[in-house]
This record gives C-alpha cells, structure tokens and sequence, in this order.
C-alpha cells in the first residue's frame, strides 16, 4: 500500500521505526557504494586521524538530523506528492549516513552521543515546518541544504590533506545535498525570511561544537 493511504498512527510507527534505523549504529546499508572504497589509503598521524574523526562526526550528526527533519516534514505535509518528495530524498541521505558511519568507524572512533537528542529537535521542527504549509517546508528543505553544503566545503578545506577518502566521501555529498536543495526550491519552495535563516546558522553552530568531541 502506498504510504499517503496510511493512517497517521501507521506513520508515526514508520517513523519509529526509522528513528531506531537511524540511531542504531550498524542499522543501515547504502544503496550506493561509499565514495571512500575507491580513494587512495593513507596513513594519518594521530593528530590528523583525530581531526579527521572530529569532523567525520559533525557530518554523521548532520545526517542524523536531516532524517530528522525529512521526516517531520513528511509527516505533516499536505500534498501527498509533497510527502513523497520529502521520503525519496530521506531516502537518499541515508546512503550519506551509512557512508558517514563507515567512515568514522575506519578513523577508529563513533558517532556524537548526542545523536538522540538532536534527532528529536530536528525531528520537531521538521514537522512545524510541514503543519505552516508545503511551500514554506520546501523552503526549508532548500535553505537547510544550501547551509549543508557550505559546511561541507568548509570541512573539505579543513581535512587533513592526506585524508583522501573522508575527501571523497564529503565532494559525493556535496554533489547530492545541491541536488536536494535545488530539487526542493524547484517544486515550490519559498525563500526563508532572514531571521529564520540565520536562527538555522545558529543551531547548526551548536550542533557543530558539541558533536565534534562528544
């Protein structure tokens, strides 16, 4: 059965359901090979292996966070396409998360502690951004993805330079996250007012500087 004739309690146990896969180390696959299997291996000190790992992390709780929020908006959306378009992108960013996981797993660290916690935050703010209306969470979806992709550019200047698969892993994602965002602010997306966009930096700061070491 398609998912938009399911009831809401049939989606808040799919949304359970994904929380668990998303939090649970280990829980998801990638559809797509990790950009990382095909870059060059190198031996980082522990300095470098460290900041690699710090940064890995960061990236991983991002992740965490845009299931989150695909997911809220999901919930709460009004048009059943609307709804798809939030669960196939969902979809795709968990290719980013299993990659992510990976990778930390190869720098001989973990994912943030505080993943749970985030993902109930963003999880939330997914689901307001559906209940004021579809454009304004396609908005959302676009804006949240054009910040993604300038920490992600800035991470890619701050690897170590020997680090060539955290490298390749972060340009793939690059790649797909302005996918995302261009493909969202095409179907309708409105432009964020500034206060929003900048309470968005704001959070994303937080989230930066508490997951990198715990």
């Amino acid at each position: 059965m398609n998912q938009q004739h399911y009831s809401l309690a049939d989606r808040l146990v799919l949304q359970l359901d994904q929380a668990l896969h998303t939090l649970v180390p280990g829980s998801n696959t990638a559809d797509r090979r990790s950009p990382a299997l095909l870059a060059e291996e190198s031996d980082l000190s522990e300095a470098e292996q460290k900041l690699a790992a710090g940064l890995m992390r960061i990236n991983h709780t991002g992740e965490v966070c845009a299931q989150a929020l695909y997911q809220g908006q999901a919930l709460t959306a009004k048009l059943p396409d609307v709804r798809e378009s939030m669960n196939h992108a969902a979809r795709e960013e968990i290719d980013h998360l299993a990659w992510c996981e990976d990778r930390l797993h190869a720098l001989d660290s973990r994912p943030s502690l505080l993943n749970p916690a985030f993902y109930a935050l963003s999880f939330g703010v997914g689901a307001t951004a559906g209940m004021i209306g579809d454009k304004w969470s396609l908005g959302f979806v676009g804006e949240t993805e054009k910040q993604v992709c300038e920490h992600l550019e800035d991470h890619l200047e701050r690897l170590p330079a020997d680090d060539h698969k955290s490298r390749a892993v972060l340009k793939q994602m690059v790649i797909d996250e302005k996918k995302h965002g261009d493909s969202a602010m095409a179907a309708g997306g409105a432009e964020l007012p500034l206060p929003v966009k900048a309470g968005m930096k704001l959070m994303a700061g937080v989230m930066k500087s508490l997951t990198r070491r715990i």
